[in-house]
């Protein structure tokens, strides 16, 4: 099942959601307080109900922690079998209350919540038939989607401790981890015994990633280093205090964690034999090439088949091989295939920052500069942008190696949490300077920092339509973002910059290929990551550990091309027929306008901007 729809929800202003609070529980009732119940009540009286069964979900939402509302920053979400047929149970609940009202009667911006509602409940609860299916991800110990990375992440970026509250909370909550941890080896034994196993080449990492873990000694695990740091900046934490938690914090890892990792670690190392007989893709799993379909349909929303998203793919990277080819030769570089060119460029010492503290400092430095010049120029393009400045962060060391190059985290809703931009700087010499500015205009402006801020601001919209729940439209305007800010001149004098976006266009091309070829064409792990290399020329190591995430959550990869060749379609469609009318800050104004929403709302939204905007002149 894919819950990931639920991961980034947004921040609101804090006194809607303590009334939306009020009316959790008027399930039936037509009416609060004498006025009409909207389907927009609705939809956020679901997600609060879903958000109090998921108190980690809950947590890094961000709408109530700490305050008298406050019932679950103690505590861990389930896992199980229970707890997924629980939810099942629920989203059926609240698709046939989405259904008590006509869509008809209600006014267009009601309706497009009423067709994501509609849409995002059926959607998950297609996946329903697949009885193997775990609470958490398809593989519950994958090395970079399983449940032993995401808690730890959690509790040491997302739990806030800024008072003595939440800082025995947090110490709670590392109590309940083992217990947590334990349910997930259940969770892995379940699933093997219906005969899903991961692939031994994932079932490897996530054993030296549990490994990692557990290496330090308790109290110097970052799980308590942290957390002793952090406490040295809450409020009312005197010096005994502090000393006591942090106690606590140590008993719990050396007592409880640790024992739970070592639990996990016998009963994946007992599993290695079958696991070897494991193929890279899904279709070896019962019923899997129903699941792959499923899963391409909730990640691009559509109804692409993987043959039309293998042809879509290849048929791109032809295009901008050639972009590229004719650059490299601009810079002198005419010699052997594209990929190896990159390589070499990748490789030239002339383009990469010291492996050190101070090149690591320099790098923050420069990501910071690339997103305040990007900023500056955005009221040019945009109706409306965030206020905050975008800051950079480090992504922290004990999670850099199962984290990507780097990702945006967005604001909690409470303004307890800014939205962050981190940088992984595990090894700057996998950074070359020149796919820097891709990056940030990828994960921060005007990527998912704009999308997500702006749909934080928009007025009435329902929490779930203010969050990313469809990674086709997320994704896919991030990857749009990236060309925007080729469009309007961000590489302007800077080609091998250029070169850097247009990398990473191809390698999201790329992805179109390797995952229908892993998961519907029976291609092997090795097989994908020479197809990768060959492509993109980008180093093998980076290669392989994208490969394996494709392996660990079929289909995302493809929503990032799907969801851009969508957006630029509506934009040239728009462009065709509105002529000189065609302004880009409104076309913009019309994507993000919304919230989160569908690609084919999408298309109807800019359908009808379409029209109003010829009758207007």
């Amino acid at each position: 099942m894919a819950w990931s729809g639920w991961i980034r929800f947004r921040r609101v202003a804090g006194w809607t959601f303590l009334a939306l609070a009020l009316v959790v529980g008027f399930v039936t009732y037509r009416t609060v307080w004498g006025k009409p119940f909207t389907i927009n009540m609705l939809a956020n009286r679901q997600a609060l109900e879903f958000l109090g069964d998921n108190p980690e979900l809950f947590t890094q939402v961000g709408i109530t922690d700490g305050t008298l509302l406050d019932r679950h920053s103690d505590q861990l979400t389930q896992v199980g079998v229970a707890q997924r047929d629980h939810q099942y149970r629920q989203m059926e609940q609240f698709l046939r209350e989405v259904h008590e009202f006509d869509r008809s009667t209600l006014d267009r911006q009601d309706q497009i919540t009423f067709d994501v509602l509609d849409d995002f409940y059926r959607s998950n609860l297609a996946f329903r038939r697949f009885a193997w299916l775990s609470s958490e991800s398809l593989y519950p110990v994958s090395p970079m989607w399983g449940t032993q990375v995401g808690l730890t992440n959690f509790l040491l970026s997302t739990h806030v401790v800024r008072n003595e509250r939440s800082a025995r909370n947090y110490v709670r909550r590392l109590q309940a981890s083992g217990e947590k941890l334990d349910a997930v080896t259940a969770e892995v034994q379940r699933q093997a015994a219906a005969g899903v196993v991961e692939p031994v080449a994932l079932l490897d990492r996530a054993l030296a990633g549990i490994d990692d873990t557990v290496r330090p000694a308790p109290e110097e695990n970052p799980l308590v280093t942290t957390f002793v740091q952090r406490m040295d900046k809450a409020e009312g934490l005197d010096a005994s205090a502090k000393e006591d938690l942090r106690r606590q914090a140590v008993a719990a890892v050396r007592e409880r964690i640790y024992p739970a990792y070592a639990r996990m670690t016998a009963v994946l190392k007992d599993l290695r034999p079958m696991a070897q007989d494991q193929s890279a893709g899904v279709s070896r799993l019962p019923d899997g090439g129903a699941y792959y379909a499923l899963m391409l349909r909730q990640m691009t929303t559509t109804d692409y088949t993987p043959d039309q998203i293998h042809e879509m793919g290849l048929k791109e990277i032809a295009r901008i091989e050639a972009e590229m080819d004719t650059l490299l030769k601009a810079q002198g570089l005419a010699k052997g295939s594209v990929a190896s060119r990159m390589q070499a460029l990748a490789r030239d010492p002339r383009y990469l920052y010291p492996n050190t503290d101070e090149g690591r400092r320099q790098i923050v430095e420069r990501y910071q500069q690339i997103l305040d010049e990007v900023n500056a120029r955005m009221p040019e393009y945009f109706p409306a942008v965030p206020p905050e400045r975008l800051t950079v962060e480090r992504v922290p060391e004990s999670a850099e190696k199962g984290s990507a190059g780097a990702y945006y985290q967005p604001a909690a809703m409470d303004g307890s949490r800014p939205g962050k931009f981190f940088a992984n700087l595990r090894d700057l010499n996998e950074d070359p300077m020149w796919g820097m500015k891709t990056l940030a205009y990828h994960e921060g402006i005007p990527g998912h920092h704009f999308q997500i801020s702006i749909a934080m601001g928009i007025k009435d919209l329902p929490i779930l339509r203010q969050q990313g729940a469809y990674s086709a439209y997320a994704e896919g305007w991030a990857l749009y973002a990236e060309r925007l800010a080729s469009e309007i001149g961000m590489y302007k004098d800077d080609p091998l910059g250029d070169l850097g976006r247009l990398q990473a266009e191809i390698f999201r091309a790329a992805r179109l290929v390797v995952d229908t070829g892993i998961h519907a064409d029976g291609w092997s792990r090795e097989k994908a990551i020479a197809y990768l290399v060959d492509t993109t020329g980008m180093p093998e190591a980076d290669v392989v550990s994208e490969i394996e995430r494709y392996m660990g959550l079929p289909g995302q990869a493809c929503a990032y091309k799907v969801g851009q060749l969508k957006l630029l379609e509506l934009r040239a469609r728009a462009q065709s027929e509105l002529g000189s009318r065609f302004n880009l800050k409104e076309f913009h104004g019309v994507l993000l306008g919304s919230g989160g929403l569908p690609l084919t709302v999408v298309d109807q939204l800019v359908n009808e901007w379409i029209t109003r905007t010829r009758a207007s002149h």
